[in-house]
């Protein structure tokens, strides 16, 4: 299955048609664990960046969802 990282302006990220915006950049990985090794490489450079998982269904990991995933706690 391949997934698809989604980042740049917030905004953006949350809309259904965010590939066709040109403040997000979008990435294709074969494997989730990929995946999530790049956003935590991006959101490492710059922590106020959104970003989205999207996999091939079509099924979204955001928000806390991502961070949990992330390993991040939900304390701060």
């Amino acid at each position: 299955m391949t997934y698809q990282v989604f980042y740049g302006d917030a905004v953006a990220i949350e809309r259904r048609d965010r590939h066709l915006d040109e403040r997000v950049r979008a990435e294709r990985f074969s494997t989730e664990h990929e995946a999530l090794n790049r956003v935590h490489d991006l959101l490492q450079q710059d922590s106020n960046t959104a970003v989205a998982i999207q996999d091939g269904a079509g099924n979204e990991l955001s928000g806390i969802r991502l961070q949990l995933r992330l390993g991040y706690s939900c304390d701060d």
